[in-house]
């Protein structure tokens, strides 16, 4: 009979032991494998409805910039493994649409830069010089016949209508001296504009 209790007593305490160990396995696989212990009260969020007066100062909702609630991921042995083929071809069948280069692409277009519309640095002024004096005006003579009598040198100068016949130191027409002659050209110095020209026999 002794023999008997010793070893009831014996079974028992190695069922206790087997409990013990296998809740201590659980709770380190639940460790490892996504298990993690449950949010204190104070930082539970609350996904719908609205909050009531009983629970106003025990909740509070963790919510981002843009006003969105807070989503806990649920453990590794609740998410699902299935594959769905009909939301991979819909990701699948998605094209780029921008209207810049393509990262992803060798044969996209590369981005157009806008060329420098103005210099960076303004260019000085520089000033223009002032416009010089107008040339003088021609000489309105016009040399047609030569003579030398004796050595004195005579031309035949035509001026509009008027005829004049000048030696040389001659002054025409209160304006034009005649300083040399001649057979084939004669010099004339304009007085009003100071102005030496030099004027070629013509004929006809």
């Amino acid at each position: 009979m002794k023999t008997g209790i010793e070893n009831k007593r014996n079974l028992i305490i190695l069922a206790v032991l087997a409990v013990v160990l296998i809740g201590a396995a659980v709770y380190f696989v639940r460790g490892v494998f996504g298990g993690s212990p449950s949010p204190a009260p104070a930082l539970a969020t609350s996904s719908s409805g609205p909050s009531t007066p009983e629970n106003a100062g025990t909740q509070t909702a963790a919510t981002d910039a843009n006003g969105h609630a807070a989503k806990k991921m649920p453990p590794l042995e609740k998410l699902d493994p299935t594959l769905h083929p009909e939301v991979m071809a819909g990701a699948e069948s998605l094209e780029y649409s921008g209207k810049g280069r393509n990262i992803f692409s060798m044969n996209s277009a590369p981005v157009v830069i806008p060329k420098e519309v103005a210099s960076v640095r303004p260019q000085p002024v520089v000033p223009q010089p002032p416009p010089g004096p107008p040339p003088p005006p021609a000489i309105d003579l016009k040399f047609f016949g030569y003579s030398a009598n004796n050595g004195a040198k005579k031309a035949f100068l035509l001026h509009g209508d008027d005829v004049f016949i000048a030696n040389e130191g001659d002054v025409v027409d209160h304006h034009y001296k005649v300083l040399k002659i001649s057979p084939l050209s004669i010099q004339v110095t304009d007085l009003l504009y100071n102005n030496t020209q030099t004027l070629p026999l013509t004929q006809g």
